[in-house]
């Protein structure tokens, strides 16, 4: 007897009388403890945008070695609101406010400048910036403040510059995070409904999801604080919530069949535990592997985000596996009501799908080349596409600096509000500024400091191109070989644009180091849970083109709805990244019970049945996942935005026309030989039961 309790499998031990609720205590327990542990642990707030070893972060490493290094520039820039020029008195006001700047300044403010045309001016004065965008917020709202009781009559003034732009990126964000958590929270729980149909239910999943995502967000934290990592915590949460409620589906899908079939629902939960447990973890499995080839990236956020996003999606797989079961089983089978399932009940599993998949079946070269032809269209969006916002275009809603921007690009050199910066040998100063000047578009080239050993020198570069524009890019790169030139001079360029044209070079290193491992990845896990070398090749192509396709997709709604006119940096590889693995989610959650099916009643038939039992699942959790991924459109960050436009189309087209269509397609075109070279197969004493069910069934 007790050889027998020892040998009982852990989906028993999950769901039984005494065990669910010990299991519930044990997991709880857990929980608790690490939320304790790692509460307090907060993430770096850091987010370099260009590699570590690239010339741009050497750049802005050396510059803190100068005195004051904390210490940057903020311009008020000054125009009339009726877009005059500005009359000698204006002028006078505005030396007025010099004293109201200095209140808040590092040192002596100067100005006003005046543009050629005599529309614009610009107030210059230096603030010592904080540890972090937010740090220096406070001083530019002080700032910001005092200036608005002194604005003269019939004029505008908009405080901008690097510190400014920072601190309303700091500000943008202020309750995002728990807004983005709201909406999440608020999505899951209104599709959970609709799929569920029942005023109960929803609610043990969410709660399961909810605490995995609270307990990821705080680990994923420790990591960061420990090993530097930098990542954004949105994608994070939406990854917990999107990928949890998928696996929760799943089960609880298989859960309400067996109950069907099951008078006990402790055995029902314990089978239906037992048949999705080895989907739910290969789907896992291949995300967080695929995730964790971006710790191969160079760019600092995509990163850190690959070692993140791992540890909260095994966070949600020990949540859906561990702590579900043991609520469910808790409950009981009433938490369906008022749909609860019970044998002998008229039940019709999946007639609206098992009728597509038939007819999918029975004509599948034309469903095959329909679904291919959407894609095709769906992919010509990637003509025209371009990649790369600069600083203005990155952020959804406009602030105070950008606007300034704008007014300062208007009527100065384009170049003035984020100047270039070289670092130099203080004893070659005089060469390398000569070098400089000779490169197109350069304004002016002015040393502003060294070293206090006199050993380097900074010098300040104005161009004449607008930053991040093709010229402006172009022109690092020549005034980078021009510096370079300089013998003895160890000179190296820096700044906002040479940051940009740094990034632009990594995030493509990234995509073409990353993109090809995971493929290789999924590839895998596909080749290990499919135990063929056919249908993998053919699942991996299909999803290689989904994700093209739901790119182009997503890139031209970006340009026709949005006005934007590229897309940002890391929105490739990202995009690229999460539809491949997620959409390799959906292909095992459904071909993983094409196989089961296919051992009893043939490829093709088994097919058909699969997705007569999983389409519903599916398509609600695809539904779900998009929403998830929507819901990063109300953060304020543009990269987010469209990432969440790209995975959403990808996904709803994944679910929709790739499982229901184009996989079924193909494998009622190839049949049995899609196994090769194993076949599908299941365990004697389960696969008779199996046959006498289906056999039963067909009377």
């Amino acid at each position: 007897m007790a050889d027998s309790r020892l040998r009982r499998p852990l989906s028993d031990r999950l769901t039984s009388r005494g065990g669910a609720w010990i299991s519930l205590g044990l997991v709880l327990l857990i929980m608790v403890m690490l939320f304790g542990a790692f509460g307090s642990a907060k993430a770096p707030a850091r987010n370099d945008q260009a590699p570590a070893g690239s010339e741009s972060t050497r750049t802005a490493e050396l510059m803190a070695e100068f005195p004051n290094a904390d210490r940057q520039s903020v311009l008020v820039v000054a125009s009339r609101e009726d877009g005059g020029t500005l009359s000698p008195d204006e002028k006078a006001d505005l030396k007025a406010l010099l004293p109201v700047l200095d209140a808040h300044a590092a040192g002596d403010s100067s100005g006003p400048m005046i543009s050629e045309d005599g529309k614009a001016a610009v107030l210059i004065t230096p603030i010592r910036t904080g540890a972090t965008n937010t740090d220096t917020a406070a001083v530019i709202t002080a700032l910001r403040g005092d200036i608005a009781g002194h604005v003269p009559a019939g004029m505008t003034l908009q405080v901008t510059g690097g510190p400014a732009f920072g601190a309303d990126v700091a500000a943008s964000f202020e309750g995002a995070d728990f807004t983005l958590l709201l909406v999440t929270i608020l999505i899951v729980a209104i599709l959970l409904i609709v799929t569920y149909r029942s005023p109960v239910l929803w609610l043990i999943p969410l709660v399961a999801v909810a605490l995995a995502d609270g307990l990821a967000g705080r680990l994923t934290a420790a990591a960061g604080a420990a090993w530097g990592l930098q990542f954004d915590a949105g994608i994070i949460s939406v990854l917990v919530f999107g990928a949890g409620t998928n696996y929760a589906l799943l089960l609880i899908s298989r859960y309400r069949e067996e109950l069907d079939e099951t008078a006990d629902h402790r055995q029902a939960l314990s089978r239906a535990w037992r048949k999705t447990a080895p989907a739910i973890l290969a789907s896992n499995v291949t995300v967080v592997l695929a995730l964790l080839t971006l710790v191969l990236a160079v760019i600092p956020g995509t990163h850190g985000l690959g070692i993140s996003s791992a540890i909260g999606l095994l966070v949600a797989l020990a949540a859906v596996l561990f702590l579900l079961p043991p609520l469910l089983a808790v409950c009981g089978r009433k938490v369906f009501w008022p749909f609860v399932p019970r044998p002998g009940a008229p039940r019709r599993q999946g007639g609206a799908w098992r009728k597509i998949a038939s007819g999918v079946v029975k004509r599948p070269v034309v469903s095959l080349l329909g679904g291919i032809a959407l894609l095709a269209v769906m992919a010509t969006g990637l003509f025209g596409t371009t990649v790369g916002l600069d600083q203005i275009e990155k952020f959804r809603v406009q602030s105070e600096s950008a606007a300034g921007l704008e007014v300062l690009s208007d009527h100065f050199p384009p170049g003035e509000a984020q100047p270039i910066f070289i670092v130099a040998n203080q004893a070659e100063q005089d060469a390398v500024v000569t070098a400089a000047q000779g490169v197109d578009g350069v304004v002016r080239v002015n040393p502003v400091g060294t070293t206090d050993d006199g050993s380097l020198t900074k010098i300040m570069v104005t161009s004449d191109y607008a930053p991040s524009t093709e010229q402006s890019l172009a022109q690092i790169t020549e005034l980078r070989d021009a510096v370079h030139g300089v013998e003895g001079a160890d000179a190296v360029v820096g700044g906002a644009v040479a940051t940009d044209l740094d990034a632009r070079a990594g995030n493509q290193q990234d995509l073409w180091l990353v993109a090809p491992l995971v493929l290789a990845v999924s590839f895998l896990v596909l080749l290990i849970l499919l135990r063929s070398i056919i249908a993998p090749v053919l699942l991996l192509i299909v999803n290689l083109a989904s994700a093209a396709a739901a790119i182009g997709a997503g890139a031209w709604l970006s340009r026709v709805l949005f006005g934007q006119h590229a897309l940002d940096l890391q929105v490739p590889l990202l995009a690229f990244l999460f539809l491949v693995a997620l959409g390799i989610d959906y292909t095992i959650f459904l071909v993983h019970r094409a196989r089961a099916e296919a051992a009893l009643r043939g490829t093709r038939d088994g097919m058909v049945e699969a997705i007569a039992h999983t389409g519903g699942v599916i398509t609600s959790a695809g539904i779900v996942l998009a929403a998830v991924f929507a819901a990063l459109g109300v953060l304020p960050l543009v990269t987010l935005g469209q990432l969440g436009l790209i995975v959403g189309v990808g996904v709803i087209v994944d679910t929709l026309v790739v499982r229901t269509v184009i996989v079924p397609a193909i494998f009622a075109l190839i049949g049995d030989r899609i196994w090769w070279p194993g076949a599908p197969g299941r365990r004697r004493g389960e696969l008779t039961h199996e046959r006498r069910e289906y056999a039963t069934a067909a009377r």
